[in-house]
């Protein structure tokens, strides 16, 4: 039986997403081809129309946090963000040091969810974390247009940013957790402020 090439897509798209979450939850070592296509409604057969290989998924699932996490989500439906660098910069330093993005394990970005799976994972996955590393770093840059060190300005809110919620994500003190993210939400929005 073959199947719509909208139908291969849709398949593709519902197994990246069970791979995602999963991948956010467990890693890359501890889920199996079996949990992913189980979770997402699936049968083994079908992943291997999609996917060479589990580094080939992975790398793919962490390239549609691009398309799928909160603050995309959030820009799709408000235009006028758009056409100011720094509000939108100041609205990805909120939202992605904010407890939603903390508390929501499904959507954790993979900058911080997977840093250690990444830099074991073979070159696509790790190809696909440094995409997403320079998408946030140009958002940030773009913010700081004009600033004569503002490449240095937005690798240090990208760090800030993902050091902050990796921090977080590991310790079990709710007090400390909160104070990390506002201490790199503080450090991160004073590197926007041009003098």
């Amino acid at each position: 039986m073959s199947y719509s090439p909208e139908h291969a897509l849709q398949t593709r798209a519902r197994i990246i997403e069970s791979a995602r979450r999963l991948f956010n939850r467990h890693g890359f070592e501890q889920v199996t081809i079996d949990q992913i296509m189980a979770a997402g409604g699936l049968t083994r057969g079908a992943f291997y129309h999609h996917f060479r290989s589990k580094d080939e998924l992975y790398a793919a699932s962490v390239a549609s946090f691009v398309t799928c996490n909160p603050f995309a989500i959030k820009t799709s439906g408000a235009a006028r963000n758009l056409h100011d660098p720094r509000g939108l910069a100041r609205m990805l330093v909120e939202l992605y040091l904010s407890d939603e993005a903390l508390d929501n394990i499904d959507m954790h970005c993979p900058l911080y969810a997977l840093p250690s799976d990444v830099a074991r994972a073979g070159l696509e996955p790790q190809q696909a974390y440094t995409d997403l590393i320079r998408g946030m770093g140009h958002i940030y840059q773009a913010a700081l247009k004009g600033v004569r060190d503002a490449r240095r300005r937005a690798e240090t809110m990208v760090a800030l940013c993902v050091g902050g919620m990796v921090l977080a994500r590991t310790t079990n003190d709710p007090v400390l957790r909160k104070s990390l993210r506002a201490s790199a939400r503080h450090q991160a929005l004073a590197l926007l402020k041009v003098e």
